[in-house]
């Protein structure tokens, strides 16, 4: 029997069951480049009257593909003469992936994606938003914490003015800014008020601000880390569950060797690295729209290659995407239907299906066992 067996409830002959299974094998998920029956995605199949109807449930969001994949699996079902017509009522179910061995999921957070640069000026935390609102937009629970405890940006970037609240005074309730919810030691301090902190004050109030905050129902949390692999990286790696790291660096010589760095340090302690941003690929003349590589040419996608890691993709030094994140507008916000913004949702569709099909994580599901004297 085939793989539909089990799917279908109303009695479809064998011979129906393959071909449909035939025809659904031919057709791949755009960004993973894998059939819908290999992701497990498809139920309740039901044929009536020539209407083939059924749920695809994907493992990660990406509502602006629904219409293609709708096309593209009716013209293939449709192929077969005892089908007319294809209905598909399509879900998003975004599970928890494996983070680092040891260290379990934590409340309300399905998946950690760490953003980080090796070195500072590359973009990164204008990359982390971006990203963030792509996946919020693509149909995903997302939110965001600045990590960058010396110099957080993401505040300015998503123009909150709001100070956190807290109803019991042990934790905070995050902040809310284009459907994200956001935690930022910068929310919490005055704008000019510079944070002359050791390492491990630093580090204990990023945990302070992961676990203290009320996240609700998160698919993704994207952390924003900052520059280096110092005592940020080390505290994130050995106690958050991370599910994956994105590399955010410029083409420029002096930013790879930093990147790199960035990138080894993941691989040391087992957190995979899910793909590289190459920032500031080119830059684009405002008045002649001249595009240049002024920072070099193809750097993160070489480095991409050398290590053997997905290359998510580059985008240009624009003024634009500067001006929005200055005015608290992010690019994929305040220009949707612009390029820059396709590029953003295309790095976000690849991420985050990466994390689709990686391996499922169960320890949130067993029960924890306490052993007492009695």
């Amino acid at each position: 029997m085939g793989i539909l067996n089990t799917l279908f409830g109303n009695g479809i002959s064998e011979t129906l069951q393959t071909q449909i299974e035939h025809q659904l094998k031919l057709c791949l998920e755009p960004t993973s480049q894998q059939d819908f029956l290999a992701l497990k995605a498809i139920s309740q199949l039901q044929l009536k009257k020539k209407q083939l109807s059924f749920t695809l449930a994907l493992p990660y969001p990406c509502k602006s593909l629904w219409p293609s994949m709708l096309q593209t699996l009716s013209h293939s079902l449709t192929q077969i003469t005892e089908i007319e017509s294809v209905q598909i009522h399509f879900e998003t179910r975004i599970v928890v992936h494996d983070a680092q061995a040891g260290i379990n999921p934590l409340p309300n957070i399905k998946n950690i994606i760490a953003v980080a640069s090796g070195k500072g000026g590359v973009g990164k935390s204008t990359t982390s938003v971006n990203l963030a609102l792509a996946l919020q937009q693509e149909g995903a629970n997302v939110g965001i914490l600045d990590a960058d405890i010396y110099g957080p940006s993401i505040p300015t970037m998503l123009n909150i003015k709001d100070k956190p609240q807290s109803s019991d005074g042990k934790s905070m309730q995050p902040l809310m800014a284009y459907g994200l919810q956001v935690m930022s030691i910068g929310a919490l301090i005055e704008e000019d008020s510079p944070m002359i902190w050791r390492g491990p004050i630093v580090t204990q109030t990023l945990t302070q601000l992961l676990k203290e905050t009320n996240w609700s129902n998160l698919d993704y949390l994207i952390i924003d880390l900052p520059p280096g692999t110092g005592d940020v990286q080390l505290t994130l790696s050995q106690q958050i569950p991370v599910t994956g790291a994105v590399i955010v660096t410029t083409p420029q010589q002096v930013a790879l060797i930093d990147a790199k760095k960035g990138l080894k340090m993941f691989e040391k302690v087992a957190i995979p690295v899910l793909g590289i941003i190459e920032n500031m690929s080119t830059h684009i003349c405002s008045n002649c729209g001249h595009e240049e590589a002024i920072f070099g040419e193809n750097g993160g996608q070489k480095m991409a290659q050398t290590y053997q890691v997905d290359f998510l993709g580059s985008l240009p030094l624009d003024k634009r995407i500067r001006e929005e994140a200055d005015t608290g507008n992010p690019t994929v916000t305040a220009e949707p239907n612009s390029e820059i913004a396709f590029k953003y949702r295309t790095m976000a569709h690849k991420i985050s299906s990466k994390i689709g099909i990686q391996k499922r994580s169960y320890n949130h599901v067993f029960p924890k066992i306490v052993i007492q004297n009695t």
